[in-house]
């Protein structure tokens, strides 16, 4: 990701000495600044333990202070929502390490020069213009207790060979807050798999986009060389694409598209070499689609050549290839000159830092920070939002009623319940804990859904199973996940840990750009009107959240795209893709945006994409 140096008009005020003991004790409201009179230097040493380093000073202003973490959909849609004159009742801070708004739907396309990444990319100050202060920073703590954020600018950070920074070493400062709103979004989830990070390369930035597009014309060089053997040419133009929902479609279809419509006019008839292969581990792609788009995309793809490797997941990566367990359990090595990591999602280290610092009882979910139906985080004491990937609306918990339901579903009173039994019951109850439906679907999976539930109910078997041996210990983690047959069958105590692992660990709605852009407008909507104040809950005073899906849209390639929109039929082919170019030029964040894409779309029509490696 490339960054702009950004210069504080008062860089000490960040960065400040160690002051002397805090003799009031009321809270500050401002950035440190060293004017301040340092009257305590005159006292006596204390002998106790070294005083605690003051986050700040006077407030600048008697306006309540708003600070926003991130400049993914959910912040930059909650900015955007917000009115210059809004904006002026609060003293309003953005603190990102990334200095620009990225419009993710058509990084495929960037990534393979379909459109330029300068084009969907907006700059955070010109979204805070006249709204309120950005400081390019990241941050790395938040304190819930005396409402402050630790962050230090990005290019003071050391890094070891393991990419994590060093925190002792940091120049780092903080700021105080009256609101915080959380808009970090997820990080990448390689689900422990041994090589995905080292020999992958992931999808969420325009870091990852550059990169792939370098890594893709330097196989394309290296194959082209008169010395390459033509077992190495294979490997080299051998792309490997994981996870089938719309990001990794739409790698492989823009990926096909560039080497068709491009390539092949410059390197020749050796392109016919390419195989690109999506790892998919159910028994279809656009899994969240109707059932109807996911057969038309499959058929788009066999035509274009592009192979799909469904039931099948993902052992290990290597440096130039990846092990593929499939349907029957053997095991397939993928060579490949790229792979890209298109699959999963994991919280990020400052959700996870604040999760710790907030009651646990209230903070259960592995992978975000829950929230009321006012996208108020629990525990927090009314002093903290969190919207996007970052957050999930805390849901009716299924696990409290597991005898009940476990007692309907065992008709035939053996005290066991065999995997009809699981389904039919997940599938009743879904009417009421919606959060179930999408696991009765995998286990009406004639393939990949019963070899993914079956890890899950693996799982949850031994961890009641250990639980009950150990009661008096953590249960420890299952390493290894088998699918299940149709003998497998769970007691009461296994049925109610299945069900409490599935509520810990499913999100109310999608971690989708739409989501966060909805809630970051909502909670923009929410300030504007004074429903959010410091240490209150608007609970009960206003409409809570209603996402409202407006359809999914996916490029399948070859101008050809399908969306899923509800109330209407599925519409898929070259209609559908020129609503699906429309619809993202519509989109874009601001009128320079809508006009870059544009001119893209006619330039890469006219003249083709360019490939060159920078």
């Amino acid at each position: 990701m490339q960054q702009t140096r950004c210069f504080f008009p008062n860089r000490h005020s960040l960065v400040p000495p160690r002051p002397p003991p805090r003799v009031n004790q009321q809270r500050p409201s401002a950035v440190l600044s060293p004017e301040k009179p340092r009257e305590a230097t005159q006292e006596k040493p204390s002998t106790a333990s070294p005083p605690q380093r003051e986050s700040s000073s006077t407030r600048p202003t008697d306006k309540p202070r708003v600070v926003v973490l991130g400049s993914g959909w959910g912040a930059a849609s909650f900015v955007k929502s917000l009115s210059k004159r809004a904006s002026q009742q609060m003293d309003l801070i953005l603190v990102s390490d990334r200095t620009y708004f990225l419009y993710t739907p058509l990084l495929p396309a960037a990534a393979t020069g379909t459109v330029e990444e300068r084009s969907i990319v907006e700059p955070v100050r010109r979204i805070m213009a006249g709204k309120g202060r950005y400081y390019e920073a990241e941050a790395t703590a938040i304190d819930p207790k005396n409402k402050t954020i630790t962050a230090h600018f990005p290019e003071d950070a050391e890094k070891n060979p393991r990419d994590v920074p060093i925190e002792s070493n940091l120049r780092s400062f903080q700021i105080p807050y009256d609101i915080l709103v959380l808009g970090v979004g997820s990080v990448n989830n390689t689900f422990g798999i041994e090589g995905v990070k080292e020999h992958t390369s992931f999808f969420k930035s325009a870091d990852d986009a550059q990169f792939l597009r370098r890594q893709v014309s330097a196989c394309f060089e290296r194959a082209s060389l008169p010395d390459t053997p033509p077992e190495e040419r294979r490997q080299l133009l051998s792309f490997v694409i994981v996870g089938g929902g719309p990001t990794g479609v739409e790698v492989a279809a823009e990926l096909h598209d560039m080497v068709q419509d491009d390539l092949r006019k410059i390197y020749g008839d050796f392109v016919n070499e390419v195989r690109i292969r999506v790892i998919e581990l159910q028994d279809h792609v656009l899994s969240t689609y109707d059932r109807a788009i996911s057969i038309y995309t499959a058929n788009v793809f066999k035509r274009s050549g592009i192979e799909l490797v469904l039931n099948s997941r993902v052992q290990s990566v290597a440096k130039n290839k990846v092990s593929v367990v499939g349907p029957n359990k053997e095991v397939t090595d993928i060579p490949f000159g790229a792979c890209v990591w298109a699959t999963g999602v994991a919280m990020s280290p400052l959700t996870k830092q604040l999760q710790g610092k907030l009651p646990g009882n209230l903070q259960h979910h592995f992978r975000s920070i829950v929230t009321d139906e006012c996208l108020q985080v629990k525990g927090s004491e009314g002093s903290i939002y969190a919207i996007g990937d970052a957050a999930t609306i805390e849901q009716e918990r299924a696990m409290v009623h597991a005898q009940r339901l476990f007692e309907q579903a065992d008709a035939n009173r053996d005290g066991v319940l065999c995997v009809t039994e699981l389904r039919d019951v997940l599938r009743t109850a879904s009417a009421t804990y919606s959060h179930l439906q999408e696991h009765a679907l995998f286990l009406d999976s004639q393939f990949g859904g019963e070899k993914r539930w079956g890890g899950m109910v693996k799982q949850a078997l031994e961890k009641a199973r250990v639980a009950r041996v150990k009661p008096n210990g953590a249960a420890p983690a299952v390493t290894t996940l088998k699918g299940m047959d149709q003998d497998t069958e769970l007691t009461k105590e296994q049925f109610e840990a299945l069900l409490g692992k599935i509520d810990d660990g499913l999100r109310a709605l999608p971690a989708t750009a739409q989501v966060a852009a909805q809630q970051g407008k909502y909670l923009a909507k929410l300030l504007t009107a004074g429903k959010v104040k410091p240490g209150a809950s608007p609970l009960g005073q206003v409409e809570p959240f209603k996402y409202g899906h407006k359809g999914s849209l996916a490029y399948v390639g070859r101008d050809k795209a399908v969306m899923d929109v509800p109330g209407i039929q599925p519409l898929t082919g070259f209609a559908a893709g020129l609503l699906w170019k429309g619809y993202e030029t519509y989109s874009q964040i601001s009128i320079r945006n809508m006009l870059l894409v544009a001119g893209d779309w006619v330039r890469t029509k006219l003249f083709g994409r360019d490939i060159s490696r920078m």
